[in-house]
Protein backbone atom coordinates (compact mmCIF):
# COMPACT_ATOMS: atom_id res chain seq x y z
CA UNK A 1 0.00 0.00 0.00
CA UNK A 2 1.33 3.43 -0.93
CA UNK A 3 1.80 6.02 1.80
CA UNK A 4 -0.12 9.35 1.72
CA UNK A 5 3.18 11.11 0.99
CA UNK A 6 3.85 8.96 -2.05
CA UNK A 7 0.29 9.41 -3.24
CA UNK A 8 0.74 13.18 -3.02
CA UNK A 9 4.01 13.02 -4.93
CA UNK A 10 2.39 10.94 -7.63
CA UNK A 11 -0.56 13.31 -7.84
CA UNK A 12 1.72 16.32 -8.27
CA UNK A 13 3.77 14.44 -10.85
CA UNK A 14 0.58 13.65 -12.75
CA UNK A 15 -0.52 17.27 -12.68
CA UNK A 16 2.89 18.49 -13.80
CA UNK A 17 2.82 15.98 -16.63
CA UNK A 18 -0.55 17.27 -17.78
CA UNK A 19 0.68 20.85 -17.76
CA UNK A 20 3.80 19.93 -19.66
CA UNK A 21 1.78 18.06 -22.21
CA UNK A 22 -0.47 21.06 -22.65
CA UNK A 23 2.55 23.04 -23.82
CA UNK A 24 3.22 20.62 -26.68
CA UNK A 25 1.21 21.83 -29.62
CA UNK A 26 1.14 18.54 -31.48
CA UNK A 27 1.19 16.04 -28.64
CA UNK A 28 -1.34 13.25 -28.95
CA UNK A 29 -3.04 11.76 -25.92
CA UNK A 30 -5.24 8.67 -25.80
CA UNK A 31 -7.32 7.91 -22.72
CA UNK A 32 -8.51 4.39 -21.98
CA UNK A 33 -11.25 3.95 -19.38
CA UNK A 34 -10.04 0.84 -17.57
CA UNK A 35 -12.04 -1.19 -15.07
CA UNK A 36 -9.71 -1.56 -12.08
CA UNK A 37 -6.39 -0.68 -10.50
CA UNK A 38 -3.46 -2.84 -11.50
CA UNK A 39 -2.38 -5.08 -8.63
CA UNK A 40 1.26 -4.35 -9.49
CA UNK A 41 3.35 -3.27 -12.46
CA UNK A 42 5.28 -6.54 -12.47
CA UNK A 43 3.42 -9.08 -14.67
CA UNK A 44 5.27 -12.01 -13.07
CA UNK A 45 3.42 -11.54 -9.78
CA UNK A 46 0.10 -10.28 -11.17
CA UNK A 47 -2.93 -12.19 -12.39
CA UNK A 48 -5.70 -9.72 -13.23
CA UNK A 49 -6.42 -8.51 -16.76
CA UNK A 50 -6.22 -4.96 -15.41
CA UNK A 51 -2.60 -5.66 -14.43
CA UNK A 52 -1.64 -7.24 -17.73
CA UNK A 53 -3.17 -4.36 -19.71
CA UNK A 54 -1.49 -1.74 -17.54
CA UNK A 55 1.90 -3.43 -17.30
CA UNK A 56 2.61 -6.28 -19.72
CA UNK A 57 1.07 -4.76 -22.84
CA UNK A 58 2.39 -1.26 -22.26
CA UNK A 59 5.77 -1.47 -20.52
CA UNK A 60 7.10 -4.90 -21.48
CA UNK A 61 7.61 -7.50 -24.22
CA UNK A 62 7.85 -11.29 -24.25
CA UNK A 63 10.24 -13.61 -26.09
CA UNK A 64 7.42 -14.35 -28.52
CA UNK A 65 4.06 -12.63 -28.85
CA UNK A 66 0.74 -13.20 -30.55
CA UNK A 67 0.46 -11.37 -33.83
CA UNK A 68 -2.08 -8.53 -33.43
CA UNK A 69 -5.66 -9.74 -33.61
CA UNK A 70 -4.70 -13.42 -33.90
CA UNK A 71 -3.71 -16.48 -31.89
CA UNK A 72 -0.62 -17.01 -34.09
CA UNK A 73 2.72 -16.81 -32.29
CA UNK A 74 5.32 -14.54 -33.86
CA UNK A 75 8.78 -13.18 -33.05
CA UNK A 76 9.31 -10.50 -30.40
CA UNK A 77 12.43 -10.26 -28.23
CA UNK A 78 13.41 -13.57 -29.78
CA UNK A 79 13.67 -12.94 -33.51
CA UNK A 80 13.80 -16.67 -34.33
CA UNK A 81 13.96 -20.10 -32.71
CA UNK A 82 14.78 -23.74 -33.42
CA UNK A 83 13.06 -26.83 -32.06
CA UNK A 84 14.78 -30.18 -31.70
CA UNK A 85 13.28 -33.21 -33.49
CA UNK A 86 12.08 -34.68 -30.18
CA UNK A 87 10.30 -31.42 -29.27
CA UNK A 88 12.14 -31.09 -25.97
CA UNK A 89 14.73 -28.41 -26.79
CA UNK A 90 13.95 -24.84 -27.90
CA UNK A 91 16.81 -22.54 -28.86
CA UNK A 92 15.93 -18.84 -29.05
CA UNK A 93 17.99 -16.31 -30.97
CA UNK A 94 17.54 -12.94 -29.29
CA UNK A 95 17.12 -9.59 -30.94
CA UNK A 96 20.13 -7.25 -30.83
CA UNK A 97 20.01 -3.55 -29.98
CA UNK A 98 16.86 -3.63 -27.81
CA UNK A 99 17.06 -0.97 -25.11
CA UNK A 100 15.51 -0.98 -21.67
CA UNK A 101 13.73 2.16 -20.55
CA UNK A 102 15.03 4.64 -17.99
CA UNK A 103 13.36 6.40 -15.08
CA UNK A 104 14.39 8.67 -12.23
CA UNK A 105 15.74 5.73 -10.22
CA UNK A 106 17.47 3.73 -12.93
CA UNK A 107 19.38 4.22 -16.16
CA UNK A 108 20.50 1.04 -17.95
CA UNK A 109 24.13 0.61 -18.98
CA UNK A 110 23.53 -2.22 -21.44
CA UNK A 111 20.96 -3.53 -23.93
CA UNK A 112 18.60 -6.45 -23.40
CA UNK A 113 20.39 -9.81 -23.56
CA UNK A 114 20.29 -13.46 -22.44
CA UNK A 115 20.91 -12.57 -18.79
CA UNK A 116 17.51 -10.86 -18.63
CA UNK A 117 15.78 -13.95 -20.02
CA UNK A 118 17.44 -16.26 -17.50
CA UNK A 119 16.62 -13.87 -14.67
CA UNK A 120 12.94 -13.61 -15.66
CA UNK A 121 12.44 -17.37 -15.73
CA UNK A 122 14.80 -18.47 -12.95
CA UNK A 123 13.40 -15.94 -10.49
CA UNK A 124 10.03 -17.68 -10.88
CA UNK A 125 11.10 -21.32 -11.15
CA UNK A 126 13.92 -21.56 -8.62
CA UNK A 127 13.14 -21.08 -4.94
CA UNK A 128 16.86 -20.71 -4.29
CA UNK A 129 17.24 -17.84 -6.77
CA UNK A 130 18.38 -14.75 -4.80
CA UNK A 131 15.46 -12.74 -6.22
CA UNK A 132 12.75 -15.40 -5.90
CA UNK A 133 11.13 -13.89 -2.81
CA UNK A 134 10.98 -10.32 -4.12
CA UNK A 135 7.46 -8.92 -4.33
CA UNK A 136 6.17 -11.69 -2.08
CA UNK A 137 7.58 -14.56 -4.14
CA UNK A 138 4.16 -15.69 -5.37
CA UNK A 139 4.08 -16.61 -9.05
CA UNK A 140 0.52 -17.77 -9.53
CA UNK A 141 0.50 -18.05 -13.31
CA UNK A 142 3.93 -19.72 -13.53
CA UNK A 143 2.95 -22.38 -11.00
CA UNK A 144 -0.61 -22.90 -12.19
CA UNK A 145 0.41 -23.53 -15.79
CA UNK A 146 3.10 -26.00 -14.80
CA UNK A 147 6.11 -24.10 -16.13
CA UNK A 148 8.16 -25.06 -13.09
CA UNK A 149 7.79 -28.79 -13.75
CA UNK A 150 7.90 -28.46 -17.54
CA UNK A 151 11.25 -26.65 -17.78
CA UNK A 152 14.20 -28.89 -16.93
CA UNK A 153 16.92 -26.28 -17.46
CA UNK A 154 17.70 -23.00 -19.19
CA UNK A 155 21.15 -22.39 -20.62
CA UNK A 156 22.81 -19.22 -21.82
CA UNK A 157 24.58 -20.31 -25.00
CA UNK A 158 25.93 -16.80 -25.56
CA UNK A 159 24.76 -13.23 -24.94
CA UNK A 160 22.03 -13.54 -27.59
CA UNK A 161 21.16 -17.23 -27.55
CA UNK A 162 19.14 -19.06 -24.90
CA UNK A 163 18.32 -22.77 -24.84
CA UNK A 164 15.32 -24.22 -22.97
CA UNK A 165 15.33 -27.97 -22.26
CA UNK A 166 11.95 -29.43 -21.31
CA UNK A 167 11.20 -32.49 -19.23
CA UNK A 168 8.87 -33.67 -22.00
CA UNK A 169 7.66 -32.49 -25.37
CA UNK A 170 4.79 -30.03 -24.94
CA UNK A 171 2.63 -28.66 -27.74
CA UNK A 172 1.53 -25.68 -25.63
CA UNK A 173 5.02 -24.45 -24.71
CA UNK A 174 5.60 -21.89 -27.45
CA UNK A 175 2.16 -20.28 -27.06
CA UNK A 176 2.72 -20.37 -23.32
CA UNK A 177 5.81 -18.20 -23.68
CA UNK A 178 3.64 -15.50 -25.28
CA UNK A 179 1.57 -15.09 -22.12
CA UNK A 180 1.85 -11.76 -20.35
CA UNK A 181 3.22 -13.07 -17.05
CA UNK A 182 6.43 -14.05 -18.88
CA UNK A 183 7.24 -10.45 -19.79
CA UNK A 184 11.01 -10.02 -19.78
CA UNK A 185 12.30 -8.07 -16.78
CA UNK A 186 15.56 -6.15 -16.42
CA UNK A 187 18.16 -7.99 -14.37
CA UNK A 188 20.26 -4.85 -14.12
CA UNK A 189 17.40 -2.83 -12.61
CA UNK A 190 16.75 -5.57 -10.08
CA UNK A 191 20.41 -5.74 -9.08
CA UNK A 192 20.64 -1.98 -8.62
CA UNK A 193 17.34 -1.59 -6.75
CA UNK A 194 18.22 -4.44 -4.38
CA UNK A 195 21.69 -2.96 -3.78
CA UNK A 196 20.12 0.43 -3.08
CA UNK A 197 17.68 -1.06 -0.57
CA UNK A 198 14.61 -0.19 -2.68
CA UNK A 199 13.49 -3.53 -4.17
CA UNK A 200 9.85 -2.39 -4.11
CA UNK A 201 10.60 -0.08 -7.06
CA UNK A 202 11.03 -3.14 -9.28
CA UNK A 203 7.28 -3.71 -9.03
CA UNK A 204 6.03 -0.13 -8.68
CA UNK A 205 8.34 1.71 -11.10
CA UNK A 206 9.63 -0.90 -13.54
CA UNK A 207 11.52 -0.49 -16.78
CA UNK A 208 10.84 -2.73 -19.74
CA UNK A 209 11.46 -2.85 -23.47
CA UNK A 210 7.87 -2.04 -24.44
CA UNK A 211 6.17 0.83 -26.27
CA UNK A 212 5.34 3.01 -23.25
CA UNK A 213 7.15 4.12 -20.11
CA UNK A 214 5.35 4.44 -16.77
CA UNK A 215 5.25 8.09 -15.73
CA UNK A 216 2.86 8.25 -12.77
CA UNK A 217 0.20 6.24 -10.98
CA UNK A 218 -2.56 7.51 -8.69
CA UNK A 219 -4.58 4.55 -7.36
CA UNK A 220 -8.31 4.71 -8.06
CA UNK A 221 -7.66 7.58 -10.46
CA UNK A 222 -5.27 7.02 -13.35
CA UNK A 223 -2.04 5.64 -14.73
CA UNK A 224 -0.02 7.85 -17.08
CA UNK A 225 2.55 6.70 -19.62
CA UNK A 226 4.80 8.44 -22.12
CA UNK A 227 5.84 7.03 -25.46
CA UNK A 228 9.09 5.10 -25.56
CA UNK A 229 10.89 6.91 -28.39
CA UNK A 230 13.54 4.16 -28.45
CA UNK A 231 11.01 1.33 -28.84
CA UNK A 232 12.55 -1.35 -31.03
CA UNK A 233 9.43 -1.68 -33.18
CA UNK A 234 9.32 2.08 -33.69
CA UNK A 235 8.03 4.86 -31.47
CA UNK A 236 4.27 4.84 -30.76
CA UNK A 237 2.19 7.39 -32.63
CA UNK A 238 0.58 8.70 -29.46
CA UNK A 239 2.72 10.70 -27.06
CA UNK A 240 0.78 10.09 -23.87
CA UNK A 241 -1.35 7.14 -22.85
CA UNK A 242 -3.67 7.44 -19.85
CA UNK A 243 -5.56 4.66 -18.12
CA UNK A 244 -8.49 6.41 -16.41
CA UNK A 245 -9.49 3.91 -13.72
CA UNK A 246 -13.28 3.68 -13.88
CA UNK A 247 -14.71 0.65 -12.06
CA UNK A 248 -18.35 1.62 -12.59
CA UNK A 249 -19.42 0.43 -16.08
CA UNK A 250 -22.11 3.09 -16.51
CA UNK A 251 -19.55 5.81 -15.78
CA UNK A 252 -17.32 4.39 -18.51
CA UNK A 253 -20.24 4.76 -20.91
CA UNK A 254 -20.74 8.40 -19.90
CA UNK A 255 -17.04 9.14 -20.30
CA UNK A 256 -16.64 7.65 -23.75
CA UNK A 257 -19.79 9.39 -24.99
CA UNK A 258 -18.37 12.69 -23.66
CA UNK A 259 -14.98 11.99 -25.31
CA UNK A 260 -13.31 11.93 -21.89
CA UNK A 261 -11.86 8.60 -23.01
CA UNK A 262 -11.45 7.25 -26.50
CA UNK A 263 -11.48 3.52 -25.70
CA UNK A 264 -13.30 1.86 -22.82
CA UNK A 265 -13.42 -1.47 -21.06
CA UNK A 266 -16.65 -3.40 -21.68
CA UNK A 267 -19.83 -1.46 -20.89
CA UNK A 268 -22.87 -2.98 -19.18
CA UNK A 269 -24.66 -5.21 -21.70
CA UNK A 270 -27.77 -3.03 -21.36
CA UNK A 271 -25.83 0.01 -22.66
CA UNK A 272 -24.45 -1.55 -25.85
CA UNK A 273 -27.48 -0.87 -28.06
CA UNK A 274 -27.42 2.83 -27.19
CA UNK A 275 -23.67 3.07 -27.83
CA UNK A 276 -24.20 1.60 -31.30
CA UNK A 277 -26.45 4.55 -32.19
CA UNK A 278 -23.79 7.14 -31.31
CA UNK A 279 -22.36 8.49 -34.59
CA UNK A 280 -18.94 9.07 -33.00
CA UNK A 281 -18.51 5.60 -31.49
CA UNK A 282 -17.85 2.17 -32.97
CA UNK A 283 -18.65 -0.91 -30.90
CA UNK A 284 -16.40 -3.87 -31.66
CA UNK A 285 -17.76 -7.31 -30.82
CA UNK A 286 -15.77 -10.28 -29.62
CA UNK A 287 -17.14 -13.75 -29.04
CA UNK A 288 -15.45 -14.09 -25.70
CA UNK A 289 -13.14 -17.01 -25.03
CA UNK A 290 -14.15 -16.79 -21.41
CA UNK A 291 -16.04 -18.44 -18.60
CA UNK A 292 -17.82 -17.13 -15.53
CA UNK A 293 -17.92 -19.68 -12.72
CA UNK A 294 -19.18 -20.36 -9.23
CA UNK A 295 -16.39 -22.16 -7.38
CA UNK A 296 -16.50 -24.41 -4.33
CA UNK A 297 -13.59 -24.54 -1.88
CA UNK A 298 -13.39 -28.29 -1.25
CA UNK A 299 -11.17 -27.76 1.81
CA UNK A 300 -14.07 -26.06 3.62
CA UNK A 301 -16.59 -28.59 4.88
CA UNK A 302 -19.14 -29.69 3.89
CA UNK A 303 -18.01 -28.59 0.40
CA UNK A 304 -15.61 -31.53 0.31
CA UNK A 305 -18.71 -33.68 -0.26
CA UNK A 306 -19.50 -33.90 -3.96
CA UNK A 307 -23.19 -34.32 -3.12
CA UNK A 308 -23.24 -30.89 -1.49
CA UNK A 309 -21.38 -29.26 -4.40
CA UNK A 310 -23.75 -30.88 -6.89
CA UNK A 311 -26.77 -29.80 -4.86
CA UNK A 312 -25.61 -26.19 -4.75
CA UNK A 313 -25.03 -26.26 -8.51
CA UNK A 314 -28.45 -27.84 -9.17
CA UNK A 315 -30.16 -25.15 -7.08
CA UNK A 316 -28.97 -22.34 -9.37
CA UNK A 317 -31.21 -21.15 -12.20
CA UNK A 318 -28.40 -20.32 -14.64
CA UNK A 319 -30.79 -19.37 -17.45
CA UNK A 320 -32.42 -16.69 -15.28
CA UNK A 321 -29.01 -15.45 -14.18
CA UNK A 322 -27.73 -15.14 -17.73
CA UNK A 323 -30.87 -13.25 -18.79
CA UNK A 324 -30.63 -10.81 -15.87
CA UNK A 325 -26.86 -10.31 -15.60
CA UNK A 326 -25.68 -10.62 -19.20
CA UNK A 327 -28.72 -8.96 -20.84
CA UNK A 328 -28.49 -10.78 -24.15
CA UNK A 329 -24.69 -10.78 -24.30
CA UNK A 330 -24.14 -14.18 -22.71
CA UNK A 331 -25.01 -17.85 -23.09
CA UNK A 332 -25.48 -20.54 -20.47
CA UNK A 333 -22.17 -22.39 -20.26
CA UNK A 334 -22.02 -26.01 -21.29
CA UNK A 335 -18.53 -26.36 -19.88
CA UNK A 336 -15.60 -24.52 -18.36
CA UNK A 337 -13.97 -24.70 -21.82
CA UNK A 338 -15.25 -21.90 -24.10
CA UNK A 339 -17.20 -23.28 -27.10
CA UNK A 340 -14.74 -22.00 -29.71
CA UNK A 341 -11.87 -24.01 -28.26
CA UNK A 342 -10.62 -27.48 -29.14
CA UNK A 343 -12.57 -30.28 -27.47
CA UNK A 344 -15.25 -28.07 -25.89
CA UNK A 345 -18.42 -29.94 -24.95
CA UNK A 346 -21.89 -28.56 -24.35
CA UNK A 347 -23.19 -30.99 -21.73
CA UNK A 348 -20.80 -30.52 -18.80
CA UNK A 349 -22.92 -27.94 -16.99
CA UNK A 350 -25.28 -28.76 -14.11
CA UNK A 351 -28.95 -28.29 -15.01
CA UNK A 352 -31.41 -26.43 -12.77
CA UNK A 353 -33.12 -28.97 -10.51
CA UNK A 354 -34.11 -27.59 -7.09
CA UNK A 355 -35.92 -30.79 -6.09
CA UNK A 356 -32.81 -32.79 -6.93
CA UNK A 357 -30.78 -30.30 -4.89
CA UNK A 358 -32.97 -30.84 -1.83
CA UNK A 359 -32.69 -34.61 -2.21
CA UNK A 360 -28.89 -34.50 -2.36
CA UNK A 361 -28.68 -32.17 0.64
CA UNK A 362 -30.86 -34.60 2.61
CA UNK A 363 -28.63 -37.52 1.60
CA UNK A 364 -25.59 -35.54 2.75
CA UNK A 365 -27.16 -34.85 6.15
CA UNK A 366 -28.12 -31.22 5.59
CA UNK A 367 -31.89 -31.51 5.42
CA UNK A 368 -32.21 -28.91 8.18
CA UNK A 369 -30.12 -26.29 6.46
CA UNK A 370 -26.62 -25.16 5.73
CA UNK A 371 -24.76 -21.86 6.15
CA UNK A 372 -21.93 -20.83 3.83
CA UNK A 373 -20.21 -17.70 2.56
CA UNK A 374 -20.58 -16.57 -1.06
CA UNK A 375 -17.79 -14.29 -2.25
CA UNK A 376 -18.62 -11.84 -5.03
CA UNK A 377 -16.13 -9.92 -7.17
CA UNK A 378 -16.18 -6.13 -6.68
CA UNK A 379 -15.52 -5.35 -10.33
CA UNK A 380 -17.23 -5.83 -13.66
CA UNK A 381 -15.37 -8.29 -15.85
CA UNK A 382 -16.24 -9.53 -19.36
CA UNK A 383 -16.97 -13.00 -18.01
CA UNK A 384 -19.15 -11.57 -15.20
CA UNK A 385 -20.46 -8.04 -15.77
CA UNK A 386 -22.28 -7.80 -12.44
CA UNK A 387 -21.09 -10.22 -9.76
CA UNK A 388 -23.10 -8.51 -7.02
CA UNK A 389 -26.36 -9.10 -8.89
CA UNK A 390 -25.35 -12.67 -9.70
CA UNK A 391 -24.53 -13.35 -6.05
CA UNK A 392 -27.90 -12.00 -4.95
CA UNK A 393 -29.70 -14.30 -7.40
CA UNK A 394 -27.67 -17.32 -6.28
CA UNK A 395 -28.34 -16.41 -2.65
CA UNK A 396 -32.09 -16.37 -3.37
CA UNK A 397 -31.94 -19.68 -5.25
CA UNK A 398 -30.06 -21.35 -2.41
CA UNK A 399 -32.51 -20.02 0.16
CA UNK A 400 -35.27 -21.92 -1.67
CA UNK A 401 -33.50 -25.22 -0.92
CA UNK A 402 -32.64 -24.34 2.68
CA UNK A 403 -29.14 -22.98 2.23
CA UNK A 404 -28.30 -19.66 3.87
CA UNK A 405 -25.44 -17.67 2.41
CA UNK A 406 -23.63 -14.49 3.34
CA UNK A 407 -22.34 -12.38 0.45
CA UNK A 408 -18.76 -11.21 1.01
CA UNK A 409 -16.67 -8.83 -1.09
CA UNK A 410 -13.37 -6.95 -0.94
CA UNK A 411 -11.38 -4.55 -3.08
CA UNK A 412 -10.27 -6.37 -6.24
CA UNK A 413 -6.63 -6.96 -5.32
CA UNK A 414 -7.60 -8.05 -1.83
CA UNK A 415 -10.33 -10.31 -3.22
CA UNK A 416 -7.83 -12.10 -5.44
CA UNK A 417 -5.30 -12.39 -2.61
CA UNK A 418 -7.78 -13.77 -0.09
CA UNK A 419 -9.42 -16.24 -2.47
CA UNK A 420 -5.97 -17.47 -3.55
CA UNK A 421 -5.28 -18.13 0.14
CA UNK A 422 -8.52 -20.15 0.40
CA UNK A 423 -10.51 -18.01 2.86
CA UNK A 424 -13.80 -18.40 0.94
CA UNK A 425 -16.44 -21.14 1.00
CA UNK A 426 -17.89 -20.42 -2.42
CA UNK A 427 -16.85 -17.71 -4.85
CA UNK A 428 -17.61 -16.01 -8.14
CA UNK A 429 -14.74 -15.64 -10.56
CA UNK A 430 -13.78 -16.87 -14.01
CA UNK A 431 -11.35 -15.89 -16.67
CA UNK A 432 -10.60 -15.10 -20.27
CA UNK A 433 -8.32 -17.41 -22.20
CA UNK A 434 -4.75 -16.21 -22.63
CA UNK A 435 -3.97 -18.18 -25.78
CA UNK A 436 -7.08 -19.96 -27.11
CA UNK A 437 -5.92 -23.42 -25.98
CA UNK A 438 -8.10 -25.47 -23.59
CA UNK A 439 -5.10 -26.36 -21.45
CA UNK A 440 -4.74 -22.69 -20.45
CA UNK A 441 -8.14 -22.35 -18.77
CA UNK A 442 -8.29 -25.87 -17.34
CA UNK A 443 -4.78 -25.73 -15.89
CA UNK A 444 -5.08 -22.25 -14.45
CA UNK A 445 -8.41 -22.84 -12.75
CA UNK A 446 -8.22 -26.51 -11.79
CA UNK A 447 -4.74 -28.07 -11.92
CA UNK A 448 -2.98 -29.52 -8.89
CA UNK A 449 -0.13 -27.07 -9.53
CA UNK A 450 -2.78 -24.35 -9.31
CA UNK A 451 -3.65 -25.41 -5.77
CA UNK A 452 -0.07 -24.79 -4.70
CA UNK A 453 0.19 -21.60 -6.75
CA UNK A 454 -3.14 -20.11 -5.67
CA UNK A 455 -4.95 -19.97 -9.02
CA UNK A 456 -7.02 -23.09 -8.26
CA UNK A 457 -9.28 -21.41 -5.75
CA UNK A 458 -11.46 -24.52 -5.47
CA UNK A 459 -8.36 -26.22 -4.04
CA UNK A 460 -9.45 -29.42 -5.80
CA UNK A 461 -6.76 -31.83 -7.03
CA UNK A 462 -7.76 -34.95 -8.93
CA UNK A 463 -5.12 -37.41 -10.18
CA UNK A 464 -7.21 -38.62 -13.13
CA UNK A 465 -7.93 -35.08 -14.26
CA UNK A 466 -4.25 -34.18 -13.85
CA UNK A 467 -3.22 -37.20 -15.93
CA UNK A 468 -5.47 -36.01 -18.76
CA UNK A 469 -4.00 -32.50 -18.61
CA UNK A 470 -0.52 -33.97 -18.98
CA UNK A 471 -1.62 -36.14 -21.90
CA UNK A 472 -3.18 -33.15 -23.63
CA UNK A 473 0.05 -31.19 -23.43
CA UNK A 474 2.01 -33.94 -25.16
CA UNK A 475 -0.45 -35.12 -27.84
CA UNK A 476 0.25 -33.53 -31.22
CA UNK A 477 -2.82 -34.89 -33.02
CA UNK A 478 -5.74 -32.48 -32.69
CA UNK A 479 -8.42 -35.19 -32.67
CA UNK A 480 -6.57 -36.99 -29.91
CA UNK A 481 -6.26 -33.78 -27.89
CA UNK A 482 -9.97 -33.03 -28.35
CA UNK A 483 -10.89 -36.47 -27.01
CA UNK A 484 -8.59 -36.00 -24.01
CA UNK A 485 -10.20 -32.68 -23.10
CA UNK A 486 -13.66 -34.22 -23.54
CA UNK A 487 -12.77 -36.78 -20.86
CA UNK A 488 -11.40 -34.04 -18.62
CA UNK A 489 -14.66 -32.10 -18.84
CA UNK A 490 -16.62 -35.26 -17.97
CA UNK A 491 -14.63 -35.49 -14.73
CA UNK A 492 -15.46 -31.87 -13.94
CA UNK A 493 -19.16 -32.54 -14.43
CA UNK A 494 -18.99 -35.51 -12.08
CA UNK A 495 -16.85 -33.86 -9.39
CA UNK A 496 -18.20 -30.27 -9.59
CA UNK A 497 -15.24 -28.29 -8.23
CA UNK A 498 -16.82 -25.38 -10.09
CA UNK A 499 -20.19 -24.74 -11.65
CA UNK A 500 -19.86 -23.13 -15.08
CA UNK A 501 -22.32 -20.24 -15.35
CA UNK A 502 -21.90 -18.37 -18.63
CA UNK A 503 -19.79 -17.44 -21.61
CA UNK A 504 -20.15 -13.83 -22.69
CA UNK A 505 -19.93 -11.70 -25.77
CA UNK A 506 -17.50 -8.84 -25.22
CA UNK A 507 -18.18 -5.35 -26.55
CA UNK A 508 -15.37 -2.78 -26.78
CA UNK A 509 -16.49 0.78 -27.58
CA UNK A 510 -13.98 3.08 -29.30
CA UNK A 511 -14.27 6.62 -30.60
CA UNK A 512 -14.09 6.90 -34.37
CA UNK A 513 -11.12 9.23 -33.98
CA UNK A 514 -9.06 6.20 -32.89
CA UNK A 515 -6.99 4.72 -35.72
CA UNK A 516 -5.28 1.34 -36.10
CA UNK A 517 -6.99 -0.22 -33.10
CA UNK A 518 -6.95 -4.03 -33.37
CA UNK A 519 -9.37 -6.10 -31.31
CA UNK A 520 -7.47 -8.64 -29.25
CA UNK A 521 -9.02 -12.14 -29.43
CA UNK A 522 -8.59 -12.51 -25.67
CA UNK A 523 -10.00 -9.10 -24.76
CA UNK A 524 -6.68 -7.51 -23.75
CA UNK A 525 -5.67 -3.95 -24.64
CA UNK A 526 -2.60 -3.07 -26.70
CA UNK A 527 -2.07 0.54 -27.78
CA UNK A 528 1.41 0.22 -29.31
CA UNK A 529 0.25 0.89 -32.89
CA UNK A 530 -2.80 3.06 -32.15
CA UNK A 531 -3.09 6.62 -33.45
CA UNK A 532 -5.55 9.48 -32.98
CA UNK A 533 -6.95 11.46 -35.91
CA UNK A 534 -5.94 15.12 -35.75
Amino acid sequence: MKSPVLRAVLASTLLASSVLLGGQAYAKTLVYCSEANPETFNPAIGIADSTMDAAAKTIFNRLVEFKPGTTEVGPALAESWDVSPDGKTYTFHLRHGVKFQSNEHFTPTRDFDADDVLYTFNRQRDANNPYHKLGGGTYEYFNALGMGTLIDKIDKVDDYTVRFTLTAANVTFLAGLALDYLSILSLEQTEKMVAAGTPELIDSQPVGTGPFMLEAYVPDSQVRYTANKDYWRGAPKIDTLVFAITPEPTTRVERIKANECQVAAPPPPSAVADLRTDPDITVLDLKGQNIGILGFNVEHQPLGDVRVRTALAKAIDRKAIVEAVYAGAGTVAGSVVPPAQLGAVTDAGIDYDPDGAKKLLKEAGHENGLKISLWAMPVSRPYNPNAKRMAEMIQADWAKVGVQSEIVSFEWGEYLKRTAAGEQDTFLLGGSSDNGDPDNMLSYLLSCDGVKGGSNRSRWCDKDFEKLLNEGRVAADQKERAAIYGKAQAILKAEVPVAPIAHSMVAIPIRKSVLNYVLDPFGRQNFAAVDIAE
